[in-house]
């Protein structure tokens, strides 16, 4: 067998999204893409093309508990009573970074969307909808890759609804500002929560 020309985790990224017929152009940066304005900075887009990839758990009849991606617009924020409506599970929390772990088979800072160890539900941001290419994590804090928002939907079988906080215009505003002053618009790309101004 040829040895893979990327580390375990990536290649786990890029072989699923094989088996669905797309082959990723993954980016590998020296310098961390760990928070959404990371990543915007790195690969020169706007907060708002970057996927944040954000772990939540919601209780299962056995008592594990079930993995719920949400696939979220770098400024964003989760609002966890819509995300309980959208997943019709009330009970849904915010994983811890060992629970992120476990479910995904990846840490902190890149979580992707797809090639995770185990089936996940995934439920998209719309606002990823409004951009001809979007950039997520493609499995370490250092990796990401470019893909449209239709493609992204195909490859996590992601259901699409409206799971963020209304972002209010100051509150945009708000977010500009910080990121000409290198403030805390992104949390991690990859994560179970977010940072600062976006944080889930």
């Amino acid at each position: 067998m040829p040895e893979s020309p990327h580390p375990a985790p990536i290649q786990r990224v890029v072989d699923a999204a094989a088996r669905k017929g797309v082959t990723l152009d993954v980016h590998v940066f020296t310098e961390s893409t760990h928070t959404a304005e990371d990543a915007a900075r790195a690969v020169d887009v706007e907060v708002g093309q970057i996927v944040k990839s954000l772990v939540f758990v919601a209780p299962a009849a056995d008592g594990s508990q079930e993995p719920v991606i949400c696939l979220v617009s770098g400024p964003n924020r989760v609002d966890l009573a819509r995300l309980a409506a959208v997943a019709a599970e009330p009970d849904v929390r915010r994983a811890n970074a060992s629970e992120a772990k476990e479910l995904t088979g990846f840490t902190i800072g890149g979580i992707p969307p797809i090639g995770h160890v185990r089936p996940v539900r995934v439920i998209m941001d719309p606002d990823l909808g409004r951009f001809p290419v979007v950039w997520a994590a493609a499995g370490t804090p250092t990796a990401v890759f470019p893909v449209p928002p239709a493609t992204l939907r195909m490859l996590s079988n992601a259901h699409v609804a409206p799971i963020c906080e209304e972002r209010r215009p100051a509150d945009v505003l708000a977010e500009g500002s910080d990121a000409a002053f290198g403030g805390p618009v992104g949390g991690p790309i990859g994560s179970t929560r977010t940072t600062g101004a976006a944080g889930a």
